[in-house]
């Protein structure tokens, strides 16, 4: 178990750092870009500074500071900025939104309401990894000409879904079944969701929405008065691994908002906070998630049938484990195939990122990609819970919004849509409450989106689906999940007296390595399955590795004191990217070191849920790094 995973070289940033001879001369913010900078500070103020006036003062004795006094400059006061609305996120929940609200504000003749969006990525949709076949609905609405070829700010990478598949596997063969008609593409459209929300954010730069990638929110504010959200801040740039500062330190920015909504994504590193401080999963079910592994292939055209959908069940996964995989043939002789892998899975020794090589020998897959150029990997998070793991989404001073509250519709396998419209309902709902209430110092609670949500098809379709995810929960596992959902999509419809119940929370179903099989991978070959090193490759992450480990468990020593007795380091096959290690070391009591190699993390947020002890904290590290993902 030699240290190999630690190798991956880093990517260099493209941005020179400042040299350091200037660096005290520099205003905090002079890590931004020059128009952003000028930007920041050239832009009129709100209201005209009185008529300056002279009036004679008297000067406190000035005292000076010892010459053994060490000056921190993580003590300097933070800028601040003072927005209308703050969007936590650039994906297409947060993008909705801000293009919503600017419409709203430029029709009512308002064009200096401010909106503005902060994305941890360095670039929009460097973050966004997903299947994606999008039902077009939201889009529709929030802007229709999006896909017409007369309009020349169309997007152009849409390929309309021609026909569905479904299939059974098992190691050999693929049996087809009947697919329910929650899964039926007709008129939908199959994407790279990367580049679609990097157009999403074209079009609502072009609205006068304020867009800052490669800002990391990593607190929330909250008010001294009366603890309502005020607004969030970013992190610090230029601190060493040790926490102290470097020359290259830049303190971080405050935006104040009159309303914060976050848009993360599935579990937010500020939205697990947020829901924890106003207790808003109080009335609703834990939340219960998936982990998606994705690849973008370059195919031989004899394989490619552009438009065709296929999904399976059943291999490689064990029948106690909740999954399936994808084939979509989209754009030129490019192919989206993945696994999602539900993580309330049992056997600490099942790996996803293993079962997913697997399944690309399978004959159905291995069919489509032979001969043909693996170009983009990436992994992430997903929520699976439904209807019954829905929190309050609003709170004082702002609302979840997108994956963050959880809108995935799990059978239909989609959830762009559903993160679209309730972006839109949030914009509306800030909207008619900031209109009502003028006054800048009051807090405002968005009590019409709750009840927006409600009367929406978001409601309608998450509810009607409510049953199905977690009837693979009884004991006939798959078998019994499949049956189950067959006559919820057929016959019941969502109109039974009854909700099911999710089992708990993922991390909790974990069971002790001693206690399930243990199960071996085979070697990669290099063509159709690869290493992890390899695919993390794919993903262009990077992360500078003298700053502090955004991966936070409090005791390396402790952990594994406490982990691998139990779990022989779960941690290390959960992980898509190779982030966790035991390390062979003789000077160790287990005779093994935990390592965390975070300058490999994609951003998944995986380790922050299956963790069985949840001593791992998932935190932003520095904004621009992480991965920068293409066509996923």
């Amino acid at each position: 178990m030699s240290s190999k995973l630690s190798t991956l070289p880093a990517v260099k940033n493209s941005v020179a750092a400042p040299p350091t001879q200037y660096l005290t001369a520099l205003r905090p913010h002079s890590w931004f870009p020059p128009a952003r900078r000028r930007f920041l500070f050239q832009r009129p103020r709100r209201t005209p500074l009185p008529p300056a006036k002279r009036s004679f003062t008297t000067l406190p004795l000035r005292r000076f500071a010892h010459v053994d006094h060490a000056f921190d400059p993580r003590q300097q006061e933070c800028e601040s900025d003072e927005v209308d609305v703050c969007i936590v996120g650039g994906g297409p929940a947060g993008l909705s939104a801000a293009i919503r609200l600017k419409q709203i504000a430029n029709d009512a003749g308002n064009a200096d309401f401010r909106v503005l969006v902060l994305e941890k990525a360095g670039e929009l949709g460097d973050h966004i990894v997903s299947g994606n076949v999008i039902e077009p609905s939201a889009v529709n609405e929030l802007l229709p000409d999006w896909n017409n070829p007369d309009n020349p700010s169309r997007f152009d990478n849409a390929t309309p879904a021609t026909h569905d598949k479904l299939r059974f596997l098992t190691k050999k063969s693929s049996i087809p079944i009947p697919a329910p008609p929650q899964m039926n593409n007709h008129g939908n459209y199959i994407i790279s969701l990367n580049q679609f929300t990097k157009w999403l954010g074209e079009r609502a730069e072009e609205l006068g929405v304020e867009i800052y990638p490669g800002f990391a929110a990593s607190d929330v504010l909250y008010k001294p008065s009366d603890g309502s959200v005020m607004g969030v801040a970013t992190n610090d740039q230029g601190l060493a691994r040790d926490g102290t500062p470097k020359p290259s330190f830049e303190r971080g920015m405050e935006f104040h908002a009159r309303i914060t909504l976050f848009a993360e994504g599935c579990h937010g590193s500020l939205s697990k906070h947020v829901i924890r401080k106003f207790d808003l999963r109080r009335d609703s079910q834990p939340q219960t998630y998936g982990l998606g592994l994705k690849e973008v292939w370059e195919v031989q055209p004899e394989n490619f049938r552009k438009g065709e959908v296929v999904h399976s069940m059943g291999y490689p996964l064990p029948s106690d484990t909740y999954g399936g995989g994808w084939i979509y043939h989209f754009g030129d002789n490019l192919v989206s195939l993945g696994l999602v892998v539900g993580l309330d899975y049992p056997n600490p020794w099942l790996s996803p990122y293993g079962e997913f090589q697997k399944l690309k020998h399978h004959p159905l897959y291995r069919s489509v990609i032979q001969g043909g150029k693996c170009i983009s990997y990436g992994a992430r998070a997903l929520n699976e819970g439904g209807f019954q793991s829905i929190p309050k989404c609003a709170f004082p001073g702002g609302a979840l919004i997108g994956d963050t509250a959880g809108f995935l519709n799990v059978p239909k396998i989609k959830g762009t849509h559903t993160a679209m419209r309730s972006g839109m309902l949030a914009a509306k709902a800030t909207w008619d409450a900031l209109s009502e209430n003028k006054d800048r110092e009051s807090t405002i609670f968005l009590y019409d989106y709750e009840d927006a949500l409600r009367k929406s098809t978001i409601w309608e379709e998450l509810k009607e689906v409510r049953n199905m995810r977690p009837s693979f929960h009884s004991s006939l596992g798959l078998y019994g999940g499949i049956l189950y959902s067959g006559l919820e999509a057929y016959l019941f419809r969502g109109r039974t007296p009854w909700t099911l119940k999710h089992k708990g929370r993922d991390h909790e179903a974990t069971l002790h390595a001693d206690r399930m099989p243990k199960i071996e991978y085979g070697k990669n070959d290099g063509e159709i399955s690869f290493d992890i090193l390899t695919s993390v490759s794919r993903t262009g992450t990077n992360h500078e590795e003298d700053q502090p480990v955004h991966l936070q468990v409090a005791d390396w020593e402790q952990h594994a004191k406490e982990m691998w007795p139990r779990y022989k380091g779960v941690e290390n096959r959960f992980c898509p990217a190779g982030v966790y290690e035991y390390v062979e070391d003789g000077g160790q009591e287990l005779g093994v070191r935990f390592q965390i190699n975070a300058q490999n993390c994609i951003h998944c947020k995986t380790c922050d849920i299956k963790a069985p002890a949840q001593d791992i904290n998932w935190q932003t590290p520095q904004g621009g790094e992480g991965p920068k993902y293409t066509m996923t």
